[in-house]
């Protein structure tokens, strides 16, 4: 068997050692007689499980104890409206910052449950770019600031925290979270489905502030109200286990490569290599404005369109696979999460020269 360099965006590429140990593991975990597949989310095998996974991501990102942490279901979607509904909190407003498609959605979902404010945009210049501070508009009587740190499809990365002028702040990082080092206490909540930096898909993390929960309205179902899934220890309905314990053993495999202060510095070398590689290019191009490059998703463009469908066949027959762009954008996307060794990207730049050279 001969495994390729997967650049998809989610379901992303996983840890070699850790899927060899999910093998190894398999029929059975520790000595239970069992696979983890098998265990009941009640039984005391799996709660050794659940609470290893929450003291490890509450190690890596140093959550401060005033801080829920759950696991819950729906994906980073499912938490456009769920936040609306914990977070209001009887106000009528909430502000959003719009800078491409996942923040887009989020937007779209939160009109569902109150008035929108857009605290800035950047639709109007197809969103290369985080409009200046300047221009923000941050409404005080707002319940909270929403913003996506990293923009899976357009790309584009936000370098620093936002100042939210005093509202909770919110950030759906389900792109780039455990890949940068991370101050929770600046953050009224923080969400991220787990399909790229954390594990496979069917894990949607969040990380809330204490006092931001337990203000859902009765018309809220439980399982979609925070203070009920934490009363709960996030199994309010039976969770999905097994994709628990793979969170895990990716938390695990991050805390040996040195935890995320360590793994920072490799994705700032991944990525600066790649941006290099293409800047100095002739046939590809990044659209985004640098101070906002993303560091996970690096999306770029042909000179030639015509010559996409050649570049992706020619990618795969190299073991390159998952390089087209997002069908709402086109183009190419190289997705270098944490799990993305160096030598996959070495092996994208060579392949990138290479038919550059030949076309």
């Amino acid at each position: 068997m001969s495994r390729v360099y997967n650049f998809s965006a989610g379901p992303s590429t996983l840890p070699e050692t850790v899927l060899l140990q999910a093998q190894q593991e398999l029929l059975e975990w520790r000595d239970s007689g069992m696979s983890v597949m098998e265990m009941s989310h009640r039984g005391k095998h799996f709660a050794i499980i659940a609470e290893e996974l929450e003291s490890d991501l509450r190690s890596l990102l140093a959550i401060p104890t005033n801080y829920k942490v759950l696991f819950l279901q729906g994906g980073a979607s499912a938490q456009f409206s769920f936040i609306p509904q914990n977070l209001l909190n009887g106000k009528t407003k909430a502000c959003y910052i719009k800078t491409g498609a996942w923040s887009e959605k989020a937007v779209s979902d939160a009109k569902n449950y109150c008035e929108v404010v857009l605290t800035a945009s950047s639709e109007a210049e197809h969103y290369t770019h985080v409009p200046e501070v300047a221009d923000w508009v941050i409404d005080s009587e707002a319940a909270y600031l929403h913003y996506t740190s990293n923009e899976t499809i357009h790309g584009v990365e936000f370098s620093g925290v936002p100042d939210s002028k005093g509202l909770a702040l919110v950030s759906d990082m389900s792109s780039n979270i455990l890949s940068r080092p991370v101050d929770v206490s600046q953050y009224g909540l923080i969400y991220a489905g787990t399909q790229k930096n954390m594990g496979p898909s069917g894990v949607t993390i969040v990380i809330v502030r204490d006092d931001l929960i337990g203000h859902a309205p009765k018309t809220t179902p439980p399982v979609f109200n925070y203070a009920e899934q934490a009363k709960n220890q996030s199994m309010l309905n039976t969770p999905a286990t097994y994709n628990w314990y793979l969170v895990g053993l990716v938390l695990k495999w991050l805390q040996g490569q040195g935890g995320v202060a360590a793994i920072e510095q490799r994705n700032i070398a991944k990525a600066a290599k790649l941006y290099q590689a293409i800047d100095q290019s002739v046939l590809y191009h990044n659209p985004v404005a640098i101070p906002y490059r993303s560091r996970m998703n690096v999306p770029f463009i042909l000179a030639d369109e015509s010559l996409d469908k050649a570049f992706l066949a020619a990618a795969e027959a190299n073991g390159l696979y998952e390089l087209k762009g997002h069908r709402s954008v086109g183009g190419m996307r190289a997705s270098i999460y944490n799990a993305m060794p160096d030598a996959g990207v070495d092996a994208l730049m060579a392949f990138m020269a290479e038919f550059e050279r030949t076309h």
